[in-house]
Formats: C-alpha cells, sequence, structure tokens
C-alpha cells in the first residue's frame, strides 16, 4: 500500500496540464526563426538592387575610358524621360484624386524640391570622381547610412534596437574591409587633385542622398510608388534637361556616336530605370536604412566584375568583406524596429521587459504600428491597446 502522503504526491503529477509542459527551442529552431523566408527574400532583394547598381557602374565606366562620353547629366537625363514616359502618363490617365493634376495642386512644390534634391545628389557624387580617388568616395558615400538613421529617427519617427546599430556597425566595418584591400592592391583610382573640395563634393551629395531616400520611404508607405516616380520623372526630366543643356551640350556634341556607344546608353538607362523601379518596392518592404545597408555590396560586385573585365588585383580580404557585410545585414533584418505613432509605443520599446498600462486619453489617438525590417511583425512582442 502507499502512504499518503506520496499518494498526494502522485496525484499532483497526474493533474497537471499537458499544455503547460514546455521545453526551451532547440539552436536549430532558433536559427529557422532567424534564418525564415522572409528574411532570404529581403536579402535577395537587396541584392537586385546591387546588381543594378554594378551595371551602372560599369556601363559609365566604359562609355567615359573607353569611349571618352563623360555625359553624367545626359544619362540622368534619359532616366528621368523614361519616369516620364511609364510613370507620369500613368498618372496623366488617371481619375479622381490620384490624377496627374490633382497631385499637382496639392503638392507641386513639394515634389519640385524632391527633384532638384535627387538630381544633385547623382550629380555631386559622379562630380566628386574628377577631384578625389575611389577610395575616398567609396568610405565617405557610406555617410548616407547615418543620415537616413538620423532622418528616419526624428522624421518618420522609427525606433532601433541595439542589435539595428550593431547590423549598421558591421556593414560598415565591411566596407572599411574592402576599401583596405583596395589600398593593398593599389586599386586607387583618380588622381586626388584638389581632394579636399572632391570629399565635401561626396559628402554633400551622400546628404541629399540620404533626405531623397527617407522622403521616398515616406511617399511610398503613405501615398504610392506611382504618383513618386511620375512626380519623378516630371520634375527630373524638366531640371535635368536645363542642366544639361547649360552644362554638358558642347561634351554631347563631342560624342563620336556608333552602335556600342548606343547599346551602352540603352543598357545603362534600363539598369537605372530598373532601379528606381524597383528600389520603392524594397523600400515599402523593408526601409531607407536597410536598403542603403543593402547597396554597399555593389561596389564588391562591380569589384568581381572588374576582375574579369579590366584585370583588377585580387585579394582575399574582398572575400571576406562580402562576408562581413552579409552577417551585418542578417543582424539588423533580425530584429524589429517600432514606428512610435503614438508616444505611448516609444515608452514600451524602452521598457519592453515591463509593458506599461493603458492610460486615459483626451482624444482619438492614431493606432500605434509595430513594423520589423521584413514588414509588419506578428510575433509575441508587447503590445498596446489603444483606446
Amino acid at each position: 500500500m502507499i502512504p499518503e502522503h506520496q499518494n498526494h504526491v502522485v496525484t499532483t503529477i497526474e493533474t497537471i496540464p499537458p499544455e503547460t509542459i514546455t521545453t526551451s527551442p532547440t539552436l536549430y529552431q532558433r536559427i529557422r526563426k532567424v534564418f525564415n523566408r522572409e528574411l532570404m527574400v529581403t536579402l535577395a532583394l537587396g541584392q537586385v538592387l546591387s546588381l543594378l547598381i554594378c551595371g551602372i557602374g560599369l556601363t559609365s565606366k566604359y562609355l567615359a575610358n573607353d569611349y571618352h562620353a563623360n555625359t553624367p547629366v545626359f544619362q540622368s537625363f534619359l532616366n528621368y524621360i523614361l519616369l516620364f514616359l511609364v510613370y507620369t502618363t500613368t498618372l496623366a490617365v488617371r481619375q479622381g484624386e490620384e490624377n496627374l493634376l490633382a497631385i499637382l495642386k496639392r503638392r507641386w512644390w513639394k515634389y519640385m524640391i524632391l527633384g532638384l534634391i535627387d538630381i544633385e545628389a547623382n550629380y555631386l557624387v559622379i562630380k566628386a570622381y574628377q577631384y578625389t580617388t575611389l577610395t575616398s568616395v567609396q568610405l565617405l558615400d557610406c555617410f548616407v547610412i547615418p543620415v537616413v538613421l538620423l532622418l528616419s529617427w526624428f522624421f518618420l519617427l522609427v525606433r532601433y534596437k541595439v542589435v539595428h546599430f550593431v547590423g549598421v556597425g558591421v556593414c560598415l566595418l565591411g566596407m572599411g574591409c574592402m576599401v583596405g584591400a583596395d589600398v593593398l592592391v593599389g586599386r586607387q583610382q583618380g588622381f586626388g587633385d584638389h581632394k579636399l573640395l572632391g570629399d565635401l563634393l561626396v559628402l554633400a551629395g551622400a546628404t541629399l542622398y540620404g533626405i531623397s531616400n527617407v522622403c521616398e520611404e515616406f511617399i511610398v508607405k503613405n501615398l504610392s510608388r506611382v504618383e513618386f516616380l511620375g512626380m519623378m520623372g516630371l520634375f527630373g526630366s524638366f531640371f535635368s534637361g536645363i542642366q544639361l543643356a547649360i552644362m554638358e551640350h558642347k561634351q554631347l556634341l563631342r560624342v563620336q556616336w556608333n552602335w556600342q556607344i548606343g547599346l551602352l546608353y540603352i543598357a545603362f538607362s534600363a539598369c537605372m530605370f530598373g532601379l528606381y523601379s524597383f528600389m520603392p518596392i524594397v523600400i515599402k518592404r523593408t526601409s531607407a536604412t536597410a536598403v542603403n545597408l543593402s547597396l554597399l555590396t555593389a561596389d564588391l560586385y562591380s569589384l568581381f566584375c572588374g576582375l574579369f573585365l579590366f584585370q583588377y588585383k585580387f585579394s582575399g580580404l574582398y572575400l571576406l568583406s562580402f562576408c562581413i557585410m552579409a552577417l551585418g545585414l542578417v543582424f539588423y533584418f533580425s530584429a524589429s524596429t517600432y514606428v512610435a505613432q503614438d508616444p505611448r509605443v516609444y515608452k514600451q520599446f524602452r521598457n519592453a521587459g515591463n509593458p506599461i498600462a493603458d492610460t486615459p486619453t483626451s482624444g482619438p489617438l492614431e493606432p500605434s504600428v509595430t513594423y520589423t525590417s521584413l514588414g509588419q511583425e506578428i510575433e509575441e512582442e508587447p503590445r498596446i491597446r489603444v483606446a
């Protein structure tokens, strides 16, 4: 016979509900949670953008070095014309509030400023190559990342976690590793005349890129991708056409036209049009910060192509830098970012372990939204109920 106290213990164990017995996730399960399908798709989308930029760089190099066609404004003008023909005309045939005229009546001056910013960002960075070295351009062009981080924090109200800053730091470390490899193998293109001027042009261009990217993120997430591209096509073609007529018409007349040059201009325009058309899709899915981190690998793709096309020297540091950048992207995309539309979201973000209670409000509040780098998150994150 079982003693009474032992019988009580046995009965207690038998009455434990099965659903209360939990096991800690295994290492394999944790890795699968991080490297999920959404993460891999997002990484792939960012690398498509990098490959398009690689194509833009290769065609520009061939035009400038082999055919002496230094026409950056004309090349941008072709892209804006394509945007105008596809997206601006789409807006023109729409009805109602999404019609071209209706949009111009409400926001024409904002898109005019944004168009000028986009044009001059491209022009300043390309112009900087005439005064400083490739190494300086690669390093200083990374200034766009802190610009986007700050603008997203203050104007888009994005809130980051420590892992996001770690990811950014690892990506920049990989970029520094690549530049160091360039120095070791002697691939410092550019004469470096008036280097200070060139460095300032890169910083100015990177700042304008950051402003343009953050504005693009706001527009594609709150308005529409077609509206953004249509307005860029309208104002970009107008202002770049004026800049072309003033600054570059003589260089354009000196181009010795043949079918090879024509094919290179077509390839450049196709890559640039693809970049402009596809980038809003990726930004809407992720963020301007995530896209700019992904674009750091574009220089590496250009380098790998240059090993075969331009006989660049190879260094094992290039592969190491690519792996470091990939690791940084995984860090950044592995955690969620918060959009603090409701001020209480920021409080909860700082005190994730102690969710705050609802507080009475005097008026209606906008619903708080939690985003991840992969879109809207569906996880067991602490939530706030908005009255």
